[in-house]
């Protein structure tokens, strides 16, 4: 993908997931690959219509917190581009949690009961709801693993200002309910999600996917209760299927660790696991994009000519 180059382009960057091209007008391509990546190390099987889903998500739950915060995204012209507005990000990545899951369980079962110095109280099991929502920040690394960071760490290095991280909390709680309401009218529990912002002519400005599975972690609401009485594990719709799995296979990103051998039958339980939760939280049916690269490129490159005009 990145032989492609859109008129009044100067610049590429391929994440993890996303290809992004930035015009002269500074005016962004996102181009949502099938790349999938778990542990910040980018897996070596593509997912098919993984990244179908995570622009389409994305675009779904940005339109839907319109009113809450100003965001990046401009159009989606295809299934897999999306054309939005270049922000210098603010390098912080806001996690949001409303359960005791994830990497938090994780932390917690070491015997820590603090995070990003958020104290938790004794005695809770994995996915047990917490009293309220809180906010676990990490550092938004440019290579390697991202790292925890307290409030007072973030203030005393100056990643935002007092002003600022207040405006970043209150945007991130309520884009986090929003995303809970919407969660819950398809039967769904928002469990944790993250968050990132950026600078935009000065304004702080929401960026990148929302409330995909890539960024989040949903459980199914019915049997919820019943499941944690019993100690049971929870039905979820997530990542972190991919990430216990690694883990089984004694790969959690390490040096010397090697990448387990993802088959055809495991990549495509993926896939299919990532089309449950797109059709389960838009209530829509899933259309597999069937345009070819260059047909995608097409469709973009016309659109992006009324931000050139």
């Amino acid at each position: 993908m990145n032989q492609i180059k859109f008129t009044g382009q100067k610049a590429f960057y391929q994440g993890k997931v996303r290809d992004v091209y930035t015009l002269t007008n500074d005016i962004l391509v996102m181009w949502a690959s099938n790349r999938i990546s778990a542990f910040d190390v980018i897996l070596p099987r593509y997912i098919p219509y993984k990244g179908q889903v995570l622009n389409q998500v994305a675009a779904y739950m940005l339109n839907a917190c319109n009113d809450i915060c100003p965001h990046w995204l401009l159009e989606t012209p295809t299934a897999v581009t999306s054309i939005g507005k270049k922000c210098e990000p603010i390098k912080i990545e806001i996690v949001v949690r409303a359960y005791l899951s994830g990497h938090a369980w994780r932390t917690y079962r070491q015997g820590k009961k603090e995070l990003c110095g958020v104290p938790l109280a004794a005695g809770l099991k994995e996915n047990d709801r917490l009293p309220y929502p809180i906010i676990t920040p990490s550092t938004k690394a440019a290579e390697g693993h991202d790292e925890d960071i307290s409030e007072s760490e973030i203030l005393a290095t100056k990643l935002a200002t007092a002003g600022e991280w207040e405006l970043l909390k209150n945007y991130a709680l309520r884009l986090f309910e929003r995303g809970s309401q919407l969660a819950a009218k398809q039967g769904l529990i928002l469990v944790d999600t993250k968050y990132e912002f950026g600078l935009y002519k000065n304004e702080i400005t929401l960026m990148d996917e929302i409330h995909t599975p890539d960024s989040s972690r949903y459980f199914y609401a019915d049997g919820y209760s019943e499941k944690q009485e019993k100690g049971e594990k929870q039905n979820q719709l997530s990542k972190e299927f991919v990430r216990e799995w690694l883990i089984e296979n004694n790969f959690m990103g390490q040096p010397g660790q090697v990448i387990p051998v993802m088959n055809d039958d495991w990549v495509l339980t993926i896939s299919k696991k990532y089309i449950e939760l797109y059709e389960k939280i838009t209530g829509l049916s899933f259309l597999p994009n069937l345009d070819s690269d260059e047909v995608i490129f097409e469709k973009t490159q016309q659109a992006l000519q009324k931000y050139r005009d």
